[in-house]
């Protein structure tokens, strides 16, 4: 079964070959997504990275996690579940139906 990694405090100028690269030691990626912002284009600083094998993610997560790039010391981790609720969404507890002035 396949695991997504979150790959975070990345530079700014990794690109997705780069970061394949750097975990194909590791197992078979089955996805390499480096995350920007959607107006400028530039990196945001995080990636996800998919390996296809369990095991050889958590390896790769034992690995790297805390190593250097380009001066900057990476996070590795499992990446979480995204949160259900859309984005901006209210948190109030309050009726959607209401308006809100």
């Amino acid at each position: 079964m396949a695991k997504r990694l979150y790959v975070g405090n990345i530079p700014y100028s990794v690109t997705d070959e780069q970061l394949s690269d750097m975990f194909t030691p590791y197992g078979a990626i089955n996805e390499v997504y480096v995350v920007t912002d959607r107006f400028s284009g530039q990196a945001k600083g995080f990636a996800f990275v998919e390996l296809a094998d369990d095991a050889q993610a958590d390896e790769a997560i034992r690995a790297l996690n805390g190593t250097s790039m380009s001066g900057r010391t990476l996070v590795v981790s499992e990446a979480r579940q995204r949160d259900s609720a859309p984005r901006g969404a209210a948190r109030s507890g309050g009726r959607s139906d209401q308006a809100r002035w």
